[in-house]
């Protein structure tokens, strides 16, 4: 059954839940996004709160950490950038006119996805809109870039791959590539009969992995366009992703996690501990954590499934979840964030060789829960 985990801390200065967390690149802060409207820095080191970034209008959905700036997007329409150091505003991008529900930084540039039935691409020094990408029919939902240089060698103009591409996902049941320099959508990715909720992309081999409220994972060519594999084993949506190491892990309202091979789709097993919906996972050396709506934390042995440990605590689902060093982090619609001592997991087993049948193993614990969503509290 797995053993409970101890919390180290409880950080509960938040005066509402807590919609996202963000770790630094370099390991030393963490961003917490607060249905309070603001949005605090903590220290790894030690966890305290070592800023409070005040300005939104509403509620903060999402949220992005950077080694020197901390990038926030509102349901008041507009994204904000602050200096890590002393928590001043640097730049509001206004220009969306619904929720922004996700950004992300990269490529020196800032993209941002939004209720308003958009995306947009944005300076990050100039606090300009370099480029609006409109062709969804409902809310855009999540987004994921492919940069110039991890598309080598792509059959197709180098004119079309030169800013790199743009993947988005919306509630209207598709996924679209847009190219980045020109702003044109380079593909749509029609097959879900549901919203798209999530995606990762595999840079390498041009793939983008879809989960949608359908209840399947999608696996698709973003430069042909063509729809390569479905996962069908979920009985309920798919409302998050994770792959490494050629696996995929996909995150259910149905209470469970899948693992699958990436490269052809063949289900793995099942992680089923869980008596709510998995609304967050991360993969991290060898163990997968996942966060629930049933307001626990969980560890699992991420090649056998076998629970490993339970982290009991908050009050409410967990949203998200960072794992850094010996520490668990886990942020709640109960407005805390929790420390936990990860110490003592089992250390992981090299990986198998590839396997030539299929064998399949369900780990089941309970059955009953309800169904979950990540749509924006409003």
């Amino acid at each position: 059954m797995g053993g409970s985990g101890s919390a180290l801390r409880v950080c509960a200065d938040h005066r509402g839940g807590i919609n996202w967390l963000s770790l630094s690149p370099d390991g030393q802060r963490l961003l917490t996004g607060s249905e309070d409207g603001t949005a605090r820095l903590w220290s790894t080191a030690d966890g305290q709160c070592c800023a409070l970034l005040q300005g939104h209008e509403s509620y903060v959905t999402f949220c992005q950490l950077e080694d020197e700036a901390a990038f926030t997007c509102s349901a008041d329409c507009t994204i904000r950038r602050w200096d890590v150091l002393t928590g001043q505003c640097l730049q509001v991008y206004r220009g969306h006119t619904s929720i922004v529900n996700r950004i992300l930084v990269a490529n020196n540039q800032l993209f941002s996805s939004s209720y308003d039935r958009t995306a947009r691409v944005w300076s990050v020094e100039k606090e300009q809109m370099s480029r609006e990408f409109r062709g969804h029919r409902n809310c855009v939902l999540t987004l994921a870039y492919s940069a110039p240089w991890e598309l080598p060698g792509a059959p197709c103009s180098e004119d079309a791959v030169a800013g790199g591409l743009l993947v988005t996902g919306s509630t209207d049941g598709t996924a679209k590539v847009w190219q980045v320099a020109s702003g044109c959508c380079h593909q749509t990715l029609r097959g879900h009969t549901g919203a798209v909720l999530c995606l990762v992309l595999d840079t390498p081999s041009h793939t983008a992995f879809t989960g949608s409220t359908d209840a399947t994972v999608r696996t698709w060519d973003i430069l042909s366009g063509e729809q390569l594999r479905v996962f069908r084993e979920h009985q309920g949506s798919v409302i998050c992703l994770e792959l490494v190491n050629r696996l995929i892990y996909s995150g259910s309202a149905d209470r469970t996690v899948k693992c699958w091979l990436a490269d052809t789709g063949e289900h793995v097993c099942t992680f089923a501990a869980h008596r709510h919906s998995v609304s967050t996972l991360k993969y991290h050396a060898g163990t997968l954590f996942t966060g629930s709506g049933d307001a626990c934390a969980r560890a699992f042995d991420a090649q056998s499934g076998q629970l490993q440990r339970v982290f009991r605590g908050h009050a409410f689902v967990i949203n998200c979840l960072q794992v850094h060093g010996q520490v668990l982090y886990t942020a709640s619609h109960d407005g805390a964030l929790r420390l936990w001592d990860v110490r003592g997991l089992p250390t992981p087993r090299p990986p198998p060789p590839p396997r030539k049948a299929t064998v399949t193993r369900t780990f089941t614990k309970n059955k009953l829960g309800l169904s979950f969503l990540p749509f924006p509290p409003g």
